[in-house]
Parts: structure tokens; sequence; C-alpha cells
């Protein structure tokens, strides 16, 4: 996957904000609110997940993810995008999104995308 698209991917979702963290990273925000970063340079991304998830991920392909850093009840993935399955990264740019939105707005994504409701995990929002 090409930097370009993984943009593409996580504009789609609703209220995505892009914003220049640094000279190398992009943050992808929703209500100011932080849920990953690019790097076009390295070709890589940086996005939120459970610390359940960021372990099994990271445990069942560490060619595509890679550790990062915790916050909180919060571990963020590395994730190589060359090595990275279209599919599953929409998954997982969408996890990321919903974990950081606001509830009532995962929510009515939910309902309009015709999906089941996420479990109860944790959130921000």
């Amino acid at each position: 996957m090409s930097p370009d698209e993984f943009l593409r991917i996580a504009s789609a979702l609703p209220e995505v904000e892009l914003a220049q963290h640094s000279e190398e990273w992009v943050g992808l925000r929703v209500r100011g609110k932080g849920f990953g970063y690019l790097s076009e340079a390295k070709r890589t991304a940086q996005l939120k997940a459970t610390l359940a998830e960021q372990a099994a991920m990271v445990g069942d392909n560490p060619e595509v993810y890679g550790l990062s850093w915790t916050s909180g009840q919060f571990g963020w993935v590395e994730v190589r995008l060359a090595k990275a399955d279209p599919e599953e990264l929409v998954e997982v740019i969408t996890d990321a999104w919903c974990l950081t939105a606001p509830r009532r707005l995962v929510a009515d994504y939910e309902t309009r995308a015709g999906l089941a409701p996420m479990a109860e995990i944790p959130t921000e929002g």
C-alpha cells in the first residue's frame, strides 16, 4: 500500500483531519484527537490500538506490524505499508479511528455503514 492509498482510506472516515505533526509525520485526527501518523519518507504509519490488539498484531505478523509506544490503555503499532494487506489495513485504520472518535460519531458511522456495533472497548470520546 502506498502512503497516498493510506491517506485516502483514512480520509474517507468521518471528520478526519490531516495535520503536519512534524517535518516527517502527518497526523490523523478526529475532533482534535490523534489516532494515527504517517511518514511518507519511511513508508510507515503509526496507528492506535488496544494493548491486546497491539500484542496480537505484532505477535501474529511481525513483518508488517511492530511495537511502537504505549499510552495508558492504548498501544500504538508501526505498520510497514509496503507489506500490509490492504483489506486488513482498512480494518486497522478504522479500528484506530473508532478508539478515538466520540461514541456517537462511531455509532452513526456504524449505522450508515451497516456494521454491527463495536464491542465494548475503551474509547477516549
